[in-house]
């Protein structure tokens, strides 16, 4: 029933009677829309402050981020209603188009060592880690990002920027900062595609003085290596690393951001929402 303008004058006690409540029901229903428009506005901070880092983070994820906050204050909200939510302000993520240029050159002068993660069951840290090259456009030229993730923890555990697709300033570089982090003498499978600056004698010469064993794809293929060419697409899409940066300068710094922010707190479903970060310490600790 339409309340008129007349009506909007007289007294809270005639407009209850005119649609037969009372008058405690209607302060409570005044207080209970006042108390939603003040959560609802507190949500979407906590949305903008969690987007603030991980811009493209989805409903679920956001929801994960902001949902301490919330329990502090009493606010409970579910995701399907958090993604309404986000839907009448605009704040919904929209899917980003995914552009590809290959980084693989395979030298069939190196044979290629068979893919030995592909029936591997990895149950903790450091058991397999894969590697991969993608590459960052700068109006100085192209430079080339060489990361190495941990398979279990999903945590970036080697990264290097080249100017060029070459072994020692870019794989190699990779793997020796993954080496720090993970340490010589463990049973650890380094699993990559069939690119030439994975099969060179310098990168396999650093796997044997490691004790770690050579993985490589079979097929020539993403499938294969899926994880890393994953986690390519992570870092550009959602951290926007596929931008066009003025200089290598930039691209660097861009980099050594994004890999802490996904590292720290970007929060992965099958990591229990925790980030890679998290998951390992917390691994660690359990396992020590």
């Amino acid at each position: 029933m339409h309340v008129t303008a007349s009506e909007m004058t007289r007294s809270v006690r005639a407009i209850c009677c005119r649609f037969g409540i009372s008058r405690a029901a209607f302060y409570k229903a005044t207080k209970a829309r006042s108390r939603k428009e003040i959560n609802e506005e507190l949500i979407l901070a906590l949305v903008r402050q969690e987007r603030e880092v991980n811009p493209c983070a989805g409903t679920r994820k956001v929801l994960v981020a902001i949902r301490p906050e919330l329990q502090k204050v009493g606010i409970n909200i579910g995701r399907n209603r958090l993604g309404k939510l986000l839907k009448r302000n605009g704040m919904l993520i929209e899917p980003r188009k995914v552009f590809h240029c290959r980084t693989t050159k395979q030298d069939p002068s190196l044979i290629p060592s068979s893919n030995l993660v592909k029936k591997m069951e990895i149950t903790a840290p450091d058991q397999a880690l894969c590697s991969d090259i993608t590459y960052i456009y700068t109006e100085e030229g192209f430079v080339y990002l060489s990361l190495v993730m941990d398979m279990f923890a999903k945590d970036i555990v080697g990264w290097a920027m080249s100017d060029m697709l070459e072994t020692e300033s870019g794989p190699l570089a990779a793997l020796k900062m993954a080496a720090k982090t993970v340490g010589a003498g463990k049973e650890v499978v380094a699993h990559s595609d069939r690119g030439c600056q994975y099969g060179s004698h310098a990168y396999r010469a650093m796997l044997d003085d490691l004790g770690w064993k050579s993985s490589m794809t079979e097929e020539l293929h993403c499938y294969e290596n899926g994880m890393a060419e994953r986690l390519n697409g992570i870092l550009k899409g959602e951290y926007f690393l596929d931008r066009h940066f003025k200089t290598k300068a930039d691209a660097r710094k861009a980099v050594k951001d994004a890999i802490w922010i996904y590292n720290h707190r970007r929060l992965h479903e099958k990591l229990n929402y925790k980030t890679p970060a998290g998951f390992r310490a917390e691994w660690l600790k359990e396992a020590a």
